[in-house]
């Protein structure tokens, strides 16, 4: 098993919500395309999409002396929860605290822990909370509901049922401490990803992980935000990468690999024509039905040559 600590001896900070299509088994894949300039450390990382941020806590870990990190997402109660972690780390951890008590004391109570799931999950749709605690309900209910998923109705209402874990951990303390200090002096932004280009000095790596283009027409876990990242924001993503490369900036994309199930669409393909397209394998864990988990292939796009 890797080593959890630093140099230091301090925890190495690791992402800490399960998230639909995170990136840390991809990792080893996308780490091999990274260009040659950022073990030099005088760039500016951005995530425009950070999520649950596996690749920003990696390249903060691995280059603590990178210029600038900028991360971004449009999903404002994420990125309040990124805000308050910064900011607010031990009291953040002491409602949590409070809160896996509360949870794990129901462990033989079914129905009980389903009222408190559900009464949670209605506390944090109200939003009328102060930013910690409604960071902090953001982290229950990611640790207690089904799969780590996170979804939202059109009038962004949180809608995922009851997970069937009997005690998760809904407050790793330790882990939150280091994602603290990780963050201090990180850029947290919430806005459309084409904003992030204004807080970009100098030579930039971007990395873009975007809702992924569903495989089907339902298997799409794509109501992360009240608007769908449709095929429309996806080619507006691609002008988007296309201005980031005139501009002599280096970028790295990941996707869904929409020609696995289906031979004959290229959208991608299309859509990428010109630069570099890898498809690598990947694991998918996170569906209502078993038989649609399993391997499968995802896209890594980029436009630097030390891709090829």
């Amino acid at each position: 098993m890797a080593d959890q600590n630093g140099t230091d001896g301090r925890r190495i900070a690791k992402p800490f919500l399960k998230w639909a299509g995170g990136k840390t088994q991809l990792m080893g894949a996308i780490e091999r395309i990274f260009p040659a300039f950022i073990s030099q450390g005088s760039f500016t990382y951005v995530e425009p999409f950070v999520g649950s941020g596996a690749v920003l806590f990696r390249m903060l870990s691995q280059f603590p002396n990178l210029q600038k990190a900028v991360i971004n997402d449009v999903n404002s109660d994420l990125i309040n929860t990124y805000k308050i972690i910064a900011s607010h780390p031990e009291e953040l951890i002491q409602i949590l605290e409070s809160l896996q008590r509360d949870f794990h004391a129901l462990e033989e109570n079914e129905e009980g822990k389903k009222q408190y799931y559900y009464q949670k999950r209605a506390d944090y749709n109200a939003r009328n909370k102060q930013p910690v605690l409604q960071a902090a309900l953001f982290i229950f209910l990611n640790r207690t509901c089904f799969n780590g998923l996170y979804r939202v109705n059109r009038k962004n209402e949180y809608n995922v049922p009851m997970g069937s874990y009997k005690t998760p951990t809904i407050c790793d303390a330790q882990n939150l401490r280091a994602v603290s200090r990780a963050l201090k002096g990180v850029e947290i932004c919430c806005g459309d990803f084409e904003k992030t280009l204004e807080h970009v000095d100098g030579h930039a790596l971007f990395y873009l992980d975007p809702p992924y283009k569903p495989l089907s027409q339902t298997s799409g876990f794509n109501a992360y935000m009240q608007d769908n990242f449709d095929d429309r924001e996806q080619i507006r993503l691609r002008d988007f990468c296309n201005r980031l490369h005139s501009l002599g900036h280096t970028w790295i994309l990941s996707n869904s690999d929409v020609k696995g199930t289906d031979e004959n669409n290229d959208f991608f393909d299309d859509l990428y024509a010109g630069y570099t397209i890898r498809r690598v394998a990947a694991r998918r864990n996170i569906n209502s039905k078993a038989d649609k988990r399993g391997a499968l292939t995802e896209l890594l796009i980029t436009n630097t040559a030390a891709a090829i």
